[in-house]
């Protein structure tokens, strides 16, 4: 063997014992702690060991209602949560919610629901990780804002710094049928989609979170955020649909026929 060839046979041994290491630093160490597998859910039943049902707490002062597992039930092939008059600790109102036990990373992201009604209510599909999970606040969302539900705001937060909103306009209302929300979240881009339409498409690095998250689907109410939300008036429960939802992880084929990754290139 060449004194060239050897030296090129130990370069390539140092990258093996690097790479089985783990320690480059593009996308092994930013999606460190992403455990979570590709998956289709079409809710015939709620697995628990996918899921977990947010019960008996809220996210703070300005969220009028109470978790409760009692506004969580899958129907007929498709998740419901609900919001209703309810008291429950120190709040007047109750309100679902279900979140991955898992983290995820790098993937696709997809959601089939039809957006609750009501001024005051956010129908939200987002992947979020924290404080409460000791690691830096990362959030990517789809939120249906009850003030308006003939748009959905997309954002996304890196390191607790948002404001990267954008309104996108659903055609038809988004309380009124279903409608599919999608985002393809990769190392230098993050795009938005809604009923396939490429509606955002960020490509500053310093905007796209890096850490692992879970998936949240939540339906919760405000009497403080008027500005955002719209102004709270109850007059019945009111009702978030979710018919599917999927993740798909980065570099596998698409797991449904209606996936938003089937039509990309």
């Amino acid at each position: 063997m060449t004194a060239e060839a050897r030296q090129i046979q130990q370069t390539c041994q140092v990258i093996g014992a690097i790479l089985a290491l783990g320690l480059f630093t593009t996308g092994a160490v930013a999606q460190q702690g992403a455990t979570g597998k590709s998956f289709v859910e079409n809710f015939d039943t709620i697995d628990r060991s996918l899921w977990f049902v947010s019960d008996g707490w809220n996210n703070g002062k300005h969220q009028n209602c109470t978790w409760s597992k009692d506004q969580v039930k899958a129907e007929g092939g498709e998740l419901k949560l609900t919001f209703e008059q309810s008291k429950t600790k120190d709040r007047d109102y109750a309100c679902g919610e279900i979140q991955t036990r898992a983290r995820f990373g790098y993937g696709t992201y997809e959601v089939r629901m039809k957006s609750a009604t009501g001024s005051g209510l956010n129908s939200a599909f987002f992947t979020y990780i924290g404080p409460t999970d000791k690691q830096p606040h990362d959030e990517i969302d789809f939120e249906v804002l009850g003030k308006n539900t003939g748009e959905v705001q997309v954002n996304q937060y890196v390191g607790a710094k948002g404001g990267n909103e954008k309104l996108v306009p659903v055609a038809g209302g988004a309380d009124q049928g279903f409608n599919d929300y999608a985002f393809v979240w990769e190392e230098n881009r993050l795009r938005y989609f809604v009923n396939g339409k490429l509606v955002q498409d960020v490509t500053d690095k310093t905007k796209i979170p890096s850490n692992a998250q879970k998936i949240f689907l939540s339906l919760w109410g405000t009497d403080t955020l008027k500005n955002w939300m719209g102004s709270f008036a109850y007059s019945q429960p009111a009702i978030m649909t979710i018919d599917r939802i999927a993740f798909t992880a980065l570099g596998e084929d698409c797991k449904f026929p209606e996936s938003v990754l089937c039509t990309l290139d």
